[in-house]
Formats: structure tokens, sequence, C-alpha cells
């Protein structure tokens, strides 16, 4: 099979869970009577799986437990690579990291595990200043609990989409690479400067 091509495959687990942990909003993809249903979700990698939470009134909280299925997308930085930073003639691309995961999705009803895990992926996002902490003496915490649904995925399935440039020359990568990093940076400024 040539498609996806091998060199923009990354099969390295490592490397995935490297992107999970920079970029860990993920696209949270069910299927219900043939309907897709689509959450972005922060969820933190733990011990070989991913948790997570969801508002019980999201009609996604049904899906995420019984050990239903569901398919992650992750995404790391992407941008266009203009022909332009070649030292190669080469075509226009789109240079981008992507995570795709399959798993299944089991609830943890346990108040005290939700809670704890609350204030673990608070620590987590907030590094490395830890310029807020949530403990666990928060009232307004307590009061919403009963709100929250803590669920956990086992991963079944890992695929890695780093489309880098690899198949170019080494001068190219390394432009693409420098491009990568350029674009992300002023897209965003430029973005919400147009936006907010």
């Amino acid at each position: 099979m040539n498609y996806p091509p091998q060199h923009h495959q990354d099969n390295d687990i490592n490397h995935m869970i490297e992107v999970i942990k920079t970029y860990p909003l993920a696209t949270v993809i069910s299927v219900d009577n043939n309907e897709p249903l689509i959450t972005h979700l922060p969820l933190i990698y733990s011990n070989g799986k991913l948790i997570g939470h969801i508002d019980i009134n999201n009609p996604h909280a049904q899906l995420l437990q019984n050990n239903t299925e569901v398919t992650l997308i992750f995404s790391g930085p992407e941008c266009y690579i203009s022909p332009s930073i070649f030292s190669s003639t080469q075509l226009p691309t789109w240079n981008y990291i992507k995570v795709h995961l399959k798993g299944k999705v089991q609830e943890n009803p346990d108040k005290t595990a939700l809670k704890q895990s609350l204030i673990s992926m608070t620590e987590f996002l907030e590094a490395p200043d830890h310029k807020y902490i949530l403990s666990t003496d928060n009232s307004r915490l307590d009061k919403y609990l009963d709100y929250i649904l803590m669920f956990e995925i086992k991963i079944t399935h890992w695929e890695g989409k780093f489309k880098l440039s690899q198949d170019k020359k080494p001068n190219d990568i390394i432009a693409a690479r420098e491009e990568l990093v350029r674009a992300n940076q002023e897209n965003v400024i430029q973005f919400l400067n147009k936006v907010f």
C-alpha cells in the first residue's frame, strides 16, 4: 500500500505521547445512530491511559462510558510550506503533526477520584510556572463535582502522522522546520489581531 506514505508516519509511541502532552486538547469523536458526535476536550496521558472530564449535560457524555469505542485526534503545529523556502524545485505543500488514536472509554464514578483528577489536570496544565493551584478545600470545586463525568480511555490503536518534508533534501528539511516554527508564531499573532 502506497498511502499513507511511510516517511510521513511516525510509529514511535514516545513521539506521539509528546504530542499529547504538549497539545492536550483532543478532538473526541464518537458515533451514535450513524451520527458523529464531536467534542474538544483536554485529555491527560497517565499510565498508558487518557483521562478526561466532560459536563454531564453534554450529549457526548452518554457515549463516554460503558466501554464505548472512541476516536481521538491530537493536533500539533501545522502550516503551509511555500516552494520559495526550498533550495531545490518543489511544489507547495502543507506540513503538520497529528496523532490519531482509537480507544475504549470507561466512566469513573468515584467523586474522590474525580476531584483529585481535576486537581492533577490543573497542576499539569499550569506547569511549569504553577501560577494557580486548585486546592482540595476549594468549595466551588466541590459544588460542581455532581455535574462532571470523569472518564478513562484505554488506547487500542496509535497512529502518528508527522508530515514534515522528510522526503526532501537535508537543507530543505531544515528550511521546512524553520518555516513551521516561524509561521506558527506569526500566524497566531495575526489571527488574534483579526478576531479578538
